[in-house]
């Protein structure tokens, strides 16, 4: 597991990389959590957090959830860990890029969000299904185990 200076040293690599207008408006920055939360919609303690953009009246701001990275990619080499946390902190500024843009459409970061909780629902109300078959005889495998 990395420790928390290496994961901020990381983090603030990838935060150099970012163009510095993307942090306008961003006034309650980057912080980063140590918290690993689960979403609210998780089914089966399934559905992790790794990064949120929050607005709220203190502003607007970037989290990094460094438990949810120490929890599910602790195993991988540190140049992996930092695409993921990469992956994340760019998911989080398009978020914060699309806002200020005043981007809320089909094509939206927050409406492709939204699909792929549908799709994850959408796969538990299939699975609960095809479990009501397991009485027949079926041999049926929980989509989630793939």
């Amino acid at each position: 597991m990395i420790d928390k200076d290496e994961f901020n040293f990381m983090l603030s690599d990838l935060i150099d990389e970012l163009p510095h207008v993307f942090f306008r408006d961003l006034h309650g920055g980057i912080i980063v959590s140590d918290d690993c939360p689960q979403s609210e919609y998780s089914m089966n303690n399934d559905l992790f957090i790794f990064g949120q953009y929050r607005v709220n009246n203190l502003g607007r701001q970037v989290v990094i959830f460094k438990g949810s990275f120490d929890r599910f990619y602790s195993h991988l080499p540190q140049e992996e860990l930092k695409k993921k946390l990469r992956e994340v902190l760019r998911h989080e500024f398009r978020h914060h890029l699309e806002f200020l843009g005043g981007v809320h459409n089909s094509k939206s970061l927050e409406a492709e969000d939204k699909r792929e909780i549908q799709e994850y629902l959408a796969g538990y109300a299939n699975w609960e299904k095809a479990s009501a078959h397991k009485e027949e005889g079926n041999i049926i495998d929980s989509p989630f185990d793939k």
